[in-house]
């Protein structure tokens, strides 16, 4: 005699007749770039990831986590090796098609952001599929960390402690990322930091990692439970 398999929050693990109708689906969108000399390139994807299944367990039955996008939009990261970038237009349409496919079952649809890169993208596949009649929306990873520095490295020291290089993490570009915006987009993240690295981690630890993961996790749960917004 078999059991059934133990319910999951992943979509793929699931048979299609144990996927209940108009479910809500989050598709964790991340990037394969660098993220210094200490972090794996699939960090924002990880950590989308992690948000979106433990936001999922918080929510019950009705929310699923689809499989990730794993490329994004990294440019800026392009002069490191190792970055794998599609660019914004690209991105954008596969996006957009995910939502288009996935509403044929799904009654709401929920992007879970890892990389800032990525956000022009998602507000314009948003506002697509929002148009096109689609519950659409997305939402950000908020960790405060500019890029590979504490935040991140804290999560990633929590989430898969092995693929940390804690002995090659050294500081980059401290300075504020708001001041360094525009330089980053005209000329890219090498010239400013060679290392990879916007901030210092060390002091990160997998405690503080633990304490981020719980907060996001918690503010998309808050998000999925919001009522949908009345644009008309």
């Amino acid at each position: 005699m078999h059991s059934s398999p133990a319910p999951t929050p992943l979509l793929a693990d699931a048979p299609w007749p144990t996927i209940p109708d108009g479910l809500t689906l989050l598709v964790p969108v991340g990037s394969t770039e660098q993220h210094g000399p200490h972090l794996p390139l699939d960090t924002d994807t990880v950590i989308a990831v992690a948000v979106a299944e433990g936001a999922a367990r918080r929510s019950g039955d009705s929310v699923r986590v689809a499989p990730a996008v794993a490329y994004g939009s990294s440019g800026e990261h392009q002069a490191f090796a190792g970055t794998v970038s599609i660019g914004t237009e690209a991105l954008t349409q596969v996006l957009i098609e995910v939502g288009r496919s996935a509403r044929q079952w799904a009654g709401r649809l929920v992007f879970v952001n890892g990389h800032g890169g990525n956000v022009d993208a998602l507000t314009t596949a948003v506002r697509v599929l929002s148009e096109e009649g689609t519950d659409a929306s997305w939402q950000p990873c908020r960790h405060g960390d500019a890029h590979a520095g504490r935040g991140e490295t804290s999560l990633l020291l929590h989430l898969a402690p092995h693929r940390v290089a804690m002995e090659r993490a050294e500081p980059g570009n401290v300075e504020p990322v708001g001041d360094l915006l525009p330089r980053l987009r005209e000329r890219g993240l090498r010239p400013l930091a060679p290392n990879g690295v916007l901030g210092d981690p060390r002091g990160a630890s997998p405690a503080e990692g633990a304490a981020l993961l719980d907060r996001m996790t918690g503010e998309l749960a808050a998000a999925l439970r919001a009522p949908a917004k009345d644009d008309s």
